[in-house]
């Protein structure tokens, strides 16, 4: 069983490297971003109420988020395994995410930080936006967005990182030579541990 969370600032590729690494493992990968842009679109009541924080490059409300987070972790198709992609953004959601895992009697075993320089975080958005034709992803939502995760999102890998969790990859370059140096710094890391 293998719980992993992915982590990183906006454009540094966490979703096509949460299903590369997911897929390595035979886990599901867990986006809460594919979550909020489903309900957004299905005109759900929690999507309207998400759409006005995603609309303006906001986060959605943490009691937002951990619920859906939580009714998702306890589906059975995440019993063997999972990884976390969005989730947690912020100290308090570590706190939230620790506790619904620990009344499952589970915790996480790794999270993965990719790590990329700002000008190429930026120049990946804009393609992806041409090439998506996402209207989230203008250059002053992805600013908001990324000054978002350095004043907040820090804070997460900052609490991981004492507790001796994070695997630091080197986010930039191709998306395929970045995936082989995370499944290596990941299969490293829970090498190590097992030893431990």
């Amino acid at each position: 069983m293998t719980r992993l969370l992915i982590i990183g600032p906006p454009g540094s590729g966490k979703g096509t490297q949460a299903v590369h690494i997911a897929r390595h493992f035979s886990i599901p990968a867990v986006s809460t971003g594919e979550i909020f842009r489903t309900n957004v679109s299905q005109e759900t009541p929690l999507g309207m109420e998400a759409a006005r924080y995603l609309h303006d490059g906001a986060f959605v409300p943490d009691h937002l988020t951990n619920a859906l987070v939580k009714d998702r972790l306890r589906d059975s198709d995440l019993q063997p395994g999972f990884l976390l992609d969005g989730y947690p953004r912020t100290a308090p959601q570590v706190t939230e995410l620790d506790n619904m895992l620990a009344s499952q009697g589970q915790r996480l075993d790794a999270v993965v930080e990719l790590r990329a320089p700002d000008s190429e975080l930026e120049q990946r958005m804009l393609q992806r936006a041409k090439e998506q034709g996402r209207k989230d992803d203008t250059v002053e939502v992805f600013r908001r967005r990324l000054d978002l995760y350095h004043r907040e999102t820090h804070e997460v890998v900052a609490v991981y990182a004492g507790r001796g969790m994070v695997v630091s990859v080197d986010g930039s370059g191709e998306p395929r030579a970045i995936t082989e140096r995370a499944i290596a710094a990941v299969e490293k890391f829970l090498a190590a541990g097992v030893a431990r």
